[in-house]
């Protein structure tokens, strides 16, 4: 099990585990909001050790070999209708399907190899085909809930449902404030707050907030990952 670099507010780590576009950005900025190190993706050792929860990638692909190296760790899956879920992924993978690419694309190649574990980019020649897309997202969900099954480090949220917001916090061991207020944004009766909406998905660079862990954190080990493979 890693070794912490730094105190965390919670005991344990917090994984949010649904893919792209389930409202990973919502999730990150709210438990921000109460006082959590949060990294919205994290490609080193110490951004997961800086950080009280992680979301993105590449924890959706990687909750498996997270699980093992850390045992007390509490998991949340992201749900959201495919039917909208499906147009705002397809919209994404506009923008970052050239990065994406196996050998000339910018993005970290551990993101590239997140997608292409849970989306078969490099597989497959239509990636935007509706029923590729579906069936990915369907089998990422069976196989979550087939590892998680009767487990209590295990839940799974739809954060447009009302009151999933103060199911989260309980679950994660947080109070849960009457009401939770944002520099641009204000959600009373805790409700997450509508981010990545419509065509930006750029919100959580835009959002400043001093708890936030960068992607790429140095430690001890400067920036490299764990030894585990998929």
């Amino acid at each position: 099990m890693p070794k912490p670099t730094l105190a965390n507010k919670l005991p344990h780590k917090v994984f949010i585990i649904g893919l792209p576009r389930t409202g990973t950005t919502s999730v990150s900025v709210a438990l921000l909001e109460q006082g959590l190190t949060v990294a919205h993706q994290a490609f080193t050792k110490q951004a997961f050790m800086l950080a009280d929860a992680v979301s993105d990638a590449p924890c959706f692909s990687d909750y498996q070999q997270l699980d093992v190296l850390f045992p007390k760790a509490k998991f949340v899956y992201l749900d959201r209708p495919v039917d909208k879920w499906l147009p705002s992924m397809q919209m994404l993978l506009s923008r970052m399907l050239v990065h994406l690419d196996k050998h000339n694309g910018r993005f970290h190649p551990l993101m590239k190899r997140s997608f292409n574990h849970c989306f078969d980019i490099w597989q497959v020649e239509d990636v935007f085909d509706d029923k590729h897309l579906t069936a990915c997202y369907q089998r990422h969900q069976q196989q979550v809930f087939s590892y998680f099954a009767g487990r209590d480090n295990f839940m799974a949220i739809d954060i447009s449902v009302a009151g999933s917001f103060a199911a989260l916090l309980q679950f994660i061991g947080l109070p849960q404030p009457n009401e939770v207020k944002f520099p641009l944004l204000q959600f009373p009766q805790l409700n997450f707050p509508q981010l990545n909406m419509g065509r930006n998905v750029a919100s959580w660079d835009e959002y400043k907030h001093p708890n936030k862990i960068s992607a790429n954190a140095s430690g001890p080990d400067k920036r490299k990952f764990f030894d585990y493979q998929l």
